[in-house]
């Protein structure tokens, strides 16, 4: 079975591939704007399962063309404080903006994921908690000069830059990342799709 990455994050291709899957990327562009009343964690569930569908929908999945060679994993992470969402910023002065409001504060890191196989969906959901130290005004002038902010939820990221800015971490790293591993794997490995290492001979996994 092929597994499609409807996501463009390198991040999240990296990711895969490190624990041992070897994913085909196809993506799409789609309008993620959160409804009124609609909780984080529903938007967020809404846009990766939003992804997985089109991508599924668009190879042919669904009307039985290619619905028992492929699957396909959508994902979205979404940067929380006070019940805000903090996409991808626009431009500099709103990656500033973002970093000096998670100044010194634990918000939240929702990462969701949404698999389609046959056409049946299956979802996980990881929630990390993250402290920033204390951010000076030159530290966030001088990283968003860098750039990495760029194309970042909340406009940072925990494995460049942005994880010198992290005091304290309650939950998954990779889930901060972009896509948690153990969730991830669970997910696939329910789904009948496995882990090259997980094909090795039998004589292999013993110590």
């Amino acid at each position: 079975m092929q597994l499609i990455l409807a996501s463009a994050s390198p991040r999240r291709l990296e990711l895969l591939r490190l624990v041992g899957f070897a994913p085909v990327v196809q993506s799409l562009d789609l309008p993620e704007v959160r409804a009124p009343g609609e909780t984080p964690r529903n938007y967020c569930l809404r846009v990766a399962t939003a992804k997985a569908r089109a991508v599924y929908d668009q190879l042919g999945g669904a009307n039985g063309e290619r619905s028992e060679a492929i699957a396909v994993l959508g994902a979205d992470t979404e940067v929380v404080l006070d019940d805000t969402v903090f996409g991808k910023p626009i431009d500099a002065e709103d990656a500033a903006a973002m970093l000096a409001r998670l100044s010194g504060r634990t918000h939240e890191v929702i990462t969701t994921l949404a698999l389609i196989v046959g056409g049946e969906c299956r979802e996980a959901v990881q929630t990390s908690a993250v402290k920033f130290k204390t951010l000076s005004a030159h530290e966030v002038r001088g990283y968003v000069a860098s750039g990495e902010c760029f194309g970042k939820a909340g406009a940072y990221a925990i494995q460049g830059l942005g994880g010198t800015f992290i005091e304290f971490l309650q939950g998954s790293y990779t889930g901060v990342m972009g896509l948690p591993t153990f969730e991830a794997t669970a997910l696939l490995n329910a789904s009948g799709v496995y882990a090259q290492w997980q094909g090795l001979p039998e004589q292999w996994a013993r110590p």
